[in-house]
C-alpha cells in the first residue's frame, strides 16, 4: 500500500502521481455547472463513477458502427461484435490477472454475480448443518442472497463483528472458522460505508486452512487499487463495471476453473447450451455455461475500454492519488464541530468517508450540500446492518475517485459549515 501522504504534500502537486486536471478533461459530465453558476463537486463515487470520452466514444462507436448479436453469426458485423465482446473479456482477465479468460463471467454487476454463486455453488454445495461466515459491514448484495440460499437449504449464517475502529474482529473470525461445518466465508474487499480495506490475503489463508471457499465482493476494491485473483487466492471475486468508469448493467464474477466446471448453470436458454433435445439438454464450456441469452455486449465492451483507461493512468497511481485525497478530506472533516466519520484511519481504508454531522438528519445534510453543487450520498448505502452497529439509521457520504481534487474536498467542508448553520 502507498504511503500516506503528509500534510505539506496535499496541495503541492509536484509529489502527486498524475496530473489531475489532465485526467479531468477527459470526463465531460465534470465541466458542467450542478445549477446556474454553480460548479458540479462530483462525490458519489462509491455509487457509480463518471465515464471518460474514451468509454463513451467506445460505445457510441459499437451502436454506429458494428451493432450486432455475437458467437454463431457468420456476416460481418456479427464477427466485429464477437471480437470486441471477446477482447474485453481477454483485458479484464489480465487486468485482474486471472489464470484463464474461460474464469471470466460477464454478468449485470456485483449483485447478479453473488446471486449467481449462491442460485448455483450454494444450492449444489450447502446444506442443513453448514456454516457460511459472513461480516456485519457486508453490502445487502452480500447478505440477502445468503439468507435466501439458508432459508431454502437450512444452513446457517455466522457474522464476523465489527470493531470500533471500524475494522474486522479477526480474533472472532478465527473462532468461528473452527467450527468445521464452515463451507463458505463471504466478505467484501472494502467497505462501501466505512472504507476499511478488509485482509483478504490472510482471511483466504486462513479459510483454505479450515477447508472452506472465500467468495470477495470487490465492487469498492477494483476501482481504487491493483487486484490480482491469483495473488489474492480467492475462489470467488465479484465487481461492477459502472464504479470503474464503465458503464452500468456490466459485471464480473472471477471463480477459479475447477469451481466453475463443476457448478450447474443458472439460468437455461441460448448460448448457455451445447445440445438441445426434447428429452434433455448439455451445457456449453465455460465461461458460456453462464452466459444465457443475448449479452451486454454494448456493456462488456465499454468495460473494456474502461479497463484500458484505468490501466494506462495506472491502478498504483491511481491508489496512492486517492489516498492523499482520503487522508487530506479527513483531515479537514475532523475541522468540522460535531462531526462524526466512521471507519479506519486513512491508512487503513479507502478515498470513502461516511459521516453524521450533530443531530442533522443525512438527508438534509446531503440537501444543502447539493445546493452547493457538491453531490454526495445519504442514507443506510445497502448497510443497514452495520448502521444498526454504530447506533446510526443514516450517515451522508463522500466518496472519491481519480478525478477528486483538494479544491473539492474544501467545497464538501464549507458545504457542511453552511449545514451546520442553517440548523443550528
Amino acid at each position: 500500500m502507498a504511503r500516506p501522504f503528509a500534510k505539506m504534500d496535499f496541495m503541492n502537486t509536484q509529489t502527486l502521481p498524475y496530473n489531475v486536471q489532465a485526467v479531468r478533461a477527459d470526463f465531460p459530465i465534470l465541466g458542467q455547472e450542478h445549477h446556474p453558476g454553480v460548479p458540479l463537486v462530483y462525490l458519489d463515487n462509491a455509487a457509480s463513477s463518471q465515464k471518460p470520452l474514451k468509454v463513451i466514444n467506445a460505445l457510441d462507436d459499437y451502436y454506429r458502427r458494428y451493432n450486432a448479436n455475437v458467437h454463431r453469426g457468420i456476416h460481418k458485423l456479427s464477427e466485429q461484435a464477437t471480437a470486441a465482446y471477446e477482447e474485453a473479456r481477454i483485458k479484464i482477465k489480465r487486468f485482474i490477472n486471472a489464470a484463464s479468460k474461460r474464469e471470466i463471467i460477464f454478468t449485470r454487476g456485483t449483485t447478479e454475480s453473488i446471486n449467481l454463486v449462491a442460485q448455483t455453488w450454494g444450492r449444489a454445495n450447502l446444506k442443513v448443518g453448514d456454516v457460511v461466515v459472513s461480516t456485519v459491514m457486508e453490502h445487502h448484495s452480500n447478505i440477502v442472497p445468503w439468507q435466501i440460499r439458508a432459508a431454502e437449504k437450512g444452513f446457517t449464517i455466522r457474522y464476523i463483528p465489527v470493531l470500533p475502529d471500524g475494522t474486522l474482529d479477526l480474533n472472532a473470525y478465527a473462532a468461528l472458522l473452527r467450527d468445521e461445518n464452515v463451507k463458505l466465508v463471504t466478505v467484501m474487499h472494502v467497505s462501501n460505508m466505512l472504507g476499511t480495506v478488509n485482509p483478504v490475503v490472510e482471511m483466504a489463508q486462513q479459510a483454505h486452512a479450515a477447508g472452506a471457499l472465500i467468495l470477495v465482493d470487490g465492487a469498492q476494491s477494483t476501482p481504487h487499487m491493483s487486484v490480482d485473483v491469483q495473488a489474492l487466492d480467492v475462489d470467488f471475486f465479484a465487481f461492477s463495471g459502472h464504479k470503474m468508469c464503465g458503464p452500468t448493467g456490466i459485471g464480473i464474477l472471477y471463480g477459479k476453473r475447477d469451481l466453475l466446471e463443476a457448478m450447474p448453470p443458472w439460468m437455461g436458454g441460448g448460448d448457455m447450451i451445447s445440445r438441445v433435445t426434447l428429452d434433455g439438454s448439455t451445457w456449453n464450456d465455460l465461461p458460456y455455461k453462464f452466459e444465457a441469452g443475448t449479452p451486454i455486449i454494448a456493456g462488456a465492451i465499454g468495460l473494456g475500454y474502461a479497463v484500458d483507461y484505468l490501466s494506462e493512468l495506472g491502478m498504483d497511481k491511481i491508489h496512492a492519488y486517492e489516498q492523499a485525497i482520503a487522508a487530506y478530506a479527513l483531515e479537514r472533516l475532523a475541522e468540522v464541530p460535531g462531526i462524526t466519520v466512521y471507519g479506519p484511519d486513512a491508512d487503513k481504508k479507502g478515498a470513502v468517508a461516511a459521516f453524521t454531522l450533530d443531530s442533522v438528519h443525512a438527508h438534509d445534510v446531503a440537501q444543502i450540500l447539493d445546493a452547493e453543487g457538491v453531490a454526495v450520498r445519504a442514507g443506510h448505502h445497502c448497510a443497514m446492518p452495520l448502521h444498526e452497529h454504530f447506533g446510526v439509521p443514516a450517515t451522508a457520504r463522500a466518496s472519491f475517485y481519480l478525478y477528486n481534487t483538494f479544491a473539492e474536498v474544501d467545497a464538501l467542508i464549507e458545504g457542511l459549515y453552511k449545514a451546520k448553520k442553517a440548523f443550528a
